[in-house]
């Protein structure tokens, strides 16, 4: 048969299950069931799965070298920079491997198959730009490493705006802790996030965490997407942010309770001395 031509082994394996349904519609010979009919009659008669799972996986300890990646085969994977000269353990399978520092998960990456090829993500190396803003380039349209599917003019823009309002180093940083959301929420959410940060001049990551998990929310419950009356920047029309600590407030029960009072407090100013003489404020009775 011809080889098929795919992009990955996500697509190859979906196309294997394809062939695989077809192929259950088909007739051996003369027999007059298909063959996911006689499946049928034979299931009954197989033993049941065995109940611990089986590793199929490889396992190797290859040491994180210098520049935050580890060997496995031929190939070259990232991981976390924290974890440079350390070994970790990586459990190599088919289409994909694991990486374990201990027994935490630290990496998934799909494996590569050529020889001599590297695969990085730009997430294993923000951690050092967050202690280090000077590692990062200094300039927004420098020609660093986007996020999959970013759109680089928000960023840099944010990115700019940041620079300008807190410094190099500050705003830099904010950046990286914007790009640093990305391990929890899905990059489309911190788009948007940026843009309604950004027409609003909310320059902390922050604030665009918040704005990102509102569009997250209203994509999950539209009736939920009502928030209280946002403070926006002066001039700058419908763009919004909600700050935190007003959030918070306008989601509280009313205070109904009476303002405090010292009129109780202040009975024991016109008590006297055992000695005479009054008591003057700020002495104890």
């Amino acid at each position: 048969m011809p080889v098929p031509e795919v992009e990955s082994l996500a697509e190859l394996n979906e196309l294997v299950e394809q062939w695989d349904r077809h192929d259950g519609r088909r007739r051996i010979g003369s027999r007059a069931r298909t063959i996911d009919e006689c499946f049928e009659d034979e299931r009954p008669r197989l033993l049941p799965l065995p109940e611990d799972p089986f590793e199929t996986g490889r396992v190797f300890t290859p040491r994180v070298d210098r520049y935050g990646q580890i060997a496995v085969r031929t190939n070259r994977y990232s991981v976390p920079v924290r974890l440079i000269g350390r070994r970790v353990r990586v459990l190599l399978h088919a289409s994909h491997l694991v990486v374990y520092d201990k027994n935490v998960e630290v990496a998934r990456h799909e494996r590569l198959i050529a020889k001599g090829a590297c695969r990085l993500e730009l997430d294993h190396y923000l951690e050092a730009p967050v202690r280090k803003p000077g590692a990062f380039p200094a300039r927004p349209h420098s020609t660093r490493p986007a996020p999959p599917g970013s759109s680089p003019p928000v960023h840099d823009a944010w990115w700019a705006a940041a620079v300008r309002a807190h410094g190099d180093a500050e705003g830099t940083r904010a950046l990286i802790e914007v790009l640093l959301l990305g391990r929890h929420l899905a990059h489309e959410h911190i788009v948007a996030g940026l843009a309604t940060a950004l027409r609003a001049g909310a320059l902390t990551a922050d604030a665009v965490a918040l704005e990102a998990r509102k569009v997250a929310q209203a994509e999950d419950d539209p009736t939920a997407a009502e928030v209280p009356a946002p403070r926006s920047a002066a001039g700058l029309g419908a763009a919004t942010v909600t700050f935190l600590h007003e959030w918070k407030l306008n989601h509280l029960p009313p205070d109904t309770r009476p303002l405090p009072s010292v009129t109780h407090y202040d009975q024991l100013l016109r008590h006297r001395r055992a000695g005479g003489g009054d008591l003057r404020e700020g002495e104890a009775p």
